[in-house]
């Protein structure tokens, strides 16, 4: 069975196994799309904040501890969502159970919007990027991190076991719809260039500021195995933008 967007997630099992790989010290979110994250938001504090594909939530809790005025997350898994609510839980904070394609956005309401590891999944960037620039305040700021395109241009290398040795490379100006193994389950994403999403940004009316491709950082593992690993393939794409 194939799943499409955060569908994949109300899987017990799935979730399960998941969240045990999300938390590890030395995943990629947290070795190397973190810091990015924060790097790019720069500063945040007194802000509105609004979060795509908020997942568990963890990250709008360390926004709002270390001074957001608010945060709003955006999670289509029912399972993300009671999670995500309870680690928020009476702080400045409100999850929705919707998709950052079917969430009705206000206009220009907030001072950041964020998405991390989430737009991937999502089949029409030209729109989202529509609403988000339709939702923020003037001269404010877009930040959101992809899996690199590198990788999802194709998932042959995959057929061995969810943790690559190699990575395979291929139909990478084919855009579109990919099927990766994950967890054993299948999940739908979307592969599109770099110069796809530069574009869309563009044609939206952004100005991109910064891009970065996750150069990994000793200081930020704890294993040196997994950091030699981690320096053969980008993986993590992430783009700063202003409105």
């Amino acid at each position: 069975m194939e799943y499409k967007g955060s569908s994949v997630y109300d899987q017990t099992d799935f979730f399960k196994n998941y969240m045990t790989r999300r938390n590890r010290s030395d995943s990629p979110n947290n070795a190397i799309e973190g810091p990015i994250m924060y790097e790019l938001i720069g500063s945040f504090q007194d802000s509105s904040i609004l979060d795509l594909g908020c997942g568990d939530a963890s990250f709008g809790k360390e926004l709002l501890q270390l001074g957001a005025k608010n945060y709003t997350g955006i999670e289509g898994s029912k399972h993300m969502v009671e999670v995500a609510r309870s680690n928020i839980l009476k702080q400045n904070g409100t999850i929705h159970l919707e998709t950052m394609e079917s969430y009705n956005y206000p206009q220009e309401a907030f001072d950041l919007v964020t998405s991390r590891f989430a737009i991937h999944y999502v089949s029409d960037i030209n729109s989202l990027f529509q609403e988000v620039h339709k939702t923020l305040k003037e001269n404010r700021k877009f930040v959101f991190s992809i899996q690199h395109p590198l990788t999802t241009s194709s998932f042959a290398s995959k057929e061995s076991g969810d943790k690559r040795g190699n990575w395979i490379v291929d139909d990478y100006f084919h855009e579109g719809e990919r099927k990766e193994p994950w967890i054993d389950q299948i999940v739908v994403k979307y592969h599109r260039t770099i110069e796809h999403y530069f574009m869309a940004l563009k044609q939206a009316g952004f100005s991109v500021l910064d891009l970065r491709e996750g150069t990994p950082k000793r200081e930020d593992f704890s294993s040196e195995d997994e950091f030699m690993r981690r320096q053969r393939i980008p993986i993590v794409l992430a783009f700063s933008c202003v409105k």
